[in-house]
């Protein structure tokens, strides 16, 4: 997400900085840049307007123009202004209300609305510690219902039995029942979208919203919506009062024009972000965080707890006990390209590191992609038992068998190996110089095809 805008005004900063002392027609000439940048990342054009106005106020001045370092001054004001126009502060979901909670989650067909109900569920159910009941209300889409159900049993999440002719409205009212009996802290309520906003999808949601009274109403937009996103947002906004915005699909827009136009047109936070296809691929929604990656600057306290969600701590502790004693193996290479994909994959990690553009490039040139990782795994997983514990074993016979079975070349054989090997080698100095080894090596890189 962003990566096109996040490009772009790299470009402008680093303009701005090989200038040292900046003048107003310096600030303008940057401030036009990013105007084109904003408008070329599909932010609506009001809110251009307005973000422009807003930094060009606060940028051309003599606090920017006397500054020891002007250049930095104006990122910092653009960071700064960024924040606001995504949202001054996290927005949590609200659930102040006794039990059971209703969150309605309404939007266009095809925005994700149904994968979003079941992310949720699963969040709140792992993370929150909620009991959680899911009922769908759309009877338009065909096995919209079953659909719902299939994501609960994958997310071990509770859905409501599907009574066939029921309207949505009495529905939700048997969701609310249902939830109060069984005693549940929040109802999901998947309402039924359509290919565009309508007086009929309105007024169903509407009704829903008076018979259920929820805590949250939670628009669902792709962020690959571009332009009329921000008319979808407004529409729902005013008809059916919603209190947060989740953006699906962050993970296939390298624009996110999406985010910048819905917060500014609507007044109403972005509360989550959907990353991904599997269902724990939602994260909260962090304005400051964003910004800072917007602008490159990164998101590392997001890596950070990134990977303490997805690493087990006792894994963790037998890798670092088997690099102490300087017996990692094949294995333990395998468990760390895996541990990469679930804290998303190389993409994932490069996009929450500070000024990593001409780094991602590099790779990019080189074709080190996900699909690198998934080779390396393959390779290792060809292997048997005893040569993933001692790669010694693998002679030139072994390695044409391990190419043929996971479907790559004795070349890529050998580059996994000869990387395998560098990296034993740093963890047999990293173990002689104790824990505190490991502060001044780097893992060598990872080979590129």
């Amino acid at each position: 997400m962003f990566d096109s805008l996040t490009e772009r005004l790299g470009e402008v900063f680093e303009g701005l900085k090989r200038r040292g002392a900046l003048s107003e027609a310096d600030v303008n000439a940057a401030l036009r840049k990013v105007r084109v940048a904003l408008l070329e990342a599909d932010v609506a054009l009001p809110v251009v307007k307005t973000f422009i106005d807003g930094v060009r106020g606060r940028a051309i001045g003599t606090e920017v123009l006397r500054s020891v370092s002007p250049a930095q001054m104006v990122i910092k004001v653009v960071h700064d202004h960024l924040i606001e126009v995504l949202g001054p502060e996290t927005a949590n979901l609200e659930f102040h209300a006794a039990p059971p909670v209703a969150v309605m989650i309404v939007g266009l067909q095809g925005s994700g609305k149904t994968t979003t109900t079941a992310k949720i569920g699963s969040w709140l159910t792992g993370r929150e510690k909620k009991k959680v009941l899911m009922a769908s209300l759309d009877t338009q889409r065909p096995a919209a219902q079953e659909q719902l159900k299939v994501l609960g049993e994958q997310a071990s999440v509770a859905t409501l039995p599907i009574v066939p002719g029921q309207m949505p409205e009495d529905i939700a009212k048997r969701a609310m029942n249902a939830a109060r009996l069984q005693g549940c802290d929040i109802v999901l309520l998947d309402t039924a979208g359509r290919l565009h906003v309508d007086e009929a999808l309105m007024a169903e949601v509407v009704g829903i919203r008076e018979a259920t009274e929820p805590a949250e109403v939670l628009l669902v937009a792709d962020s690959l919506t571009g332009q009329d996103a921000i008319n979808v947002a407004e529409q729902f906004k005013e008809r059916v009062r919603i209190t947060g915005i989740v953006l699906t699909r962050v993970d296939g827009d390298g624009r996110g024009g999406a985010a910048l136009s819905m917060r500014a047109a609507t007044g109403c936070p972005i509360k989550l972000l959907g990353t991904g296809e599997a269902l724990d691929a939602l994260e909260v929604f962090h304005p400051d965080r964003i910004a800072s990656r917007i602008l490159g600057m990164g998101d590392v306290v997001g890596l950070v707890e990134r990977a303490a969600e997805t690493v087990e701590q006792e894994d963790a502790a037998k890798l670092e006990e088997k690099m102490r004693k300087g017996t990692f193996d094949l294995d333990d290479l395998a468990q760390q390209l895996r541990q990469i994909g679930r804290m998303g994959g190389m993409d994932g990690i490069m996009g929450m590191l500070p000024s990593v553009g001409k780094i991602k490039k590099q790779m990019a040139d080189a074709q080190m992609d996900e699909g690198l990782l998934k080779r390396q795994e393959a390779i290792i997983q060809s292997m048997t038992p005893k040569e993933r514990r001692n790669a010694k074993l693998l002679n030139a016979s072994r390695k044409r068998r391990v190419a043929i079975g996971s479907g790559t070349s004795v070349q890529d054989v050998n580059r996994l190996l000869k990387q395998f090997k560098q990296m034993s080698s740093m963890m047999k100095k990293v173990s002689k110089m104790g824990k505190r080894g490991l502060m001044h090596h780097g893992l060598p890189s990872l080979p590129m095809r």
